[in-house]
């Protein structure tokens, strides 16, 4: 006997449901954009604005105009990141888990690793649970992540992916949702690439030891990943100019950094890519360090057409649009005149 779904039950797997999932997760310490981190965000911007009140070093009469008040968080960019917010989680659903399935079972496993090693030079004795291992995976699950982290994200700046990650660029104005504002292509890159490699260091960490350990977590997260989430990431999508200062922005990303990032002057372009450490953009010639003092930037993509993603549609379809049209020019066969071919002459 076949069974038919309720077309009200199938509505609510594919569309009410994601969207539910993404309003809980603001709840959840797992992500970065979290009702705890960003009070926390935003209780150091508020110790920041009454310092800088205190030494009349800002313009801004409160502390809803010193974090872009209704002029940032009401613009139109900024609406359009909450409505895409919402978006992602059925897009999650529809598109990034079916993807995601399909190639999973062909990326290899911690357990591929372990036995790779173990029939190449048999096994080795158990180290055993204890702290000292479980900070030091913790670590490197962390230095691994943040590193796919940083080439990902320079990837995505090159020619043929850089209309996805235009997506994130062209926002106008920063708001911490804006870290949200990513295309499903340049976030399934990502994952797979993250799988990849954290399978690959997880079997060889695990395979030293003997057996599996687990990382160091603290509230079901890994503790580096809670720390920075902690302090002032979310600052990072915002008008609020923190830096860190040139000794410590050479290892770790302040918000001022990123901010530099998101300008949309030539001079700042294709620099800090790090997403928590700056340690890749000093290692790899990216590095962008910043003063305390603000400096006058503006955000976008700097480019003339970031009015085509100015709706959901565009943030989900324009990329694919962009890109097909650099390939059908790439691929057009060069016209040449006699004139063209003496001048090479």
């Amino acid at each position: 006997m076949i069974e038919f779904s309720h077309p009200h039950s199938r509505v609510s797997a594919l569309v009410v449901d994601p969207v539910v999932g993404q309003l809980s997760s603001l709840f959840d310490l797992s992500g970065r954009v979290g009702v705890v981190f960003l009070l926390c965000s935003y209780a150091i911007a508020y110790v920041l604005f009454r310092f800088r009140q205190h030494r009349g070093l800002t313009q801004s009469a409160s502390f809803w105009q010193f974090i872009g008040g209704a002029r940032v968080n009401f613009h139109r960019s900024a609406l359009l990141d909450y409505r895409y917010y919402l978006v992602r989680g059925i897009l999650n659903v529809a598109l990034l888990v079916p993807i995601v399935g399909l190639v999973d079972p062909y990326i290899l496993r911690s357990g591929d690793y372990i036995a790779f090693f173990t029939n190449l030079w048999g096994a080795r004795p158990q180290v055993g649970e204890n702290l000292g291992l479980s900070l030091l995976y913790g670590l490197g699950v962390f230095l691994v992540s943040d590193f796919k982290n940083y080439w990902v994200h320079r990837a995505f700046h090159s020619r043929w992916l850089w209309a996805f990650h235009k997506v994130h660029h062209s926002a106008a104005v920063l708001t911490p949702i804006t870290a949200s504002r990513v295309h499903f292509v340049e976030k399934l890159a990502a994952n797979l690439a993250g799988t990849a490699l954290l399978g690959a260091y997880a079997g060889i960490f695990w395979y030293v030891c003997g057996g599996q350990v687990s990382a160091y977590t603290l509230f079901g997260v890994t503790y580096l990943i809670l720390l920075f989430n902690v302090l002032a990431t979310n600052l990072r999508h915002s008008h609020v100019w923190l830096s860190f200062g040139p000794v410590i922005e050479h290892v770790v990303n302040s918000p001022a950094q990123h901010q530099i990032h998101h300008s949309d002057a030539p001079r700042h372009f294709n620099r800090n890519f790090g997403i928590n450490l700056s340690l890749w953009d000093w290692m790899f010639g990216t590095l962008y360090v910043t003063q305390r003092t603000p400096e006058p930037i503006q955000f976008g993509a700097g480019e003339h057409d970031d009015a085509k993603y100015s709706s959901l549609w565009s943030l989900i379809v324009t990329p694919f649009v962009e890109t097909g049209r650099k390939m059908r020019i790439a691929l057009r066969p060069q016209m040449t005149t006699p004139h063209d071919e003496a001048s090479k002459a």
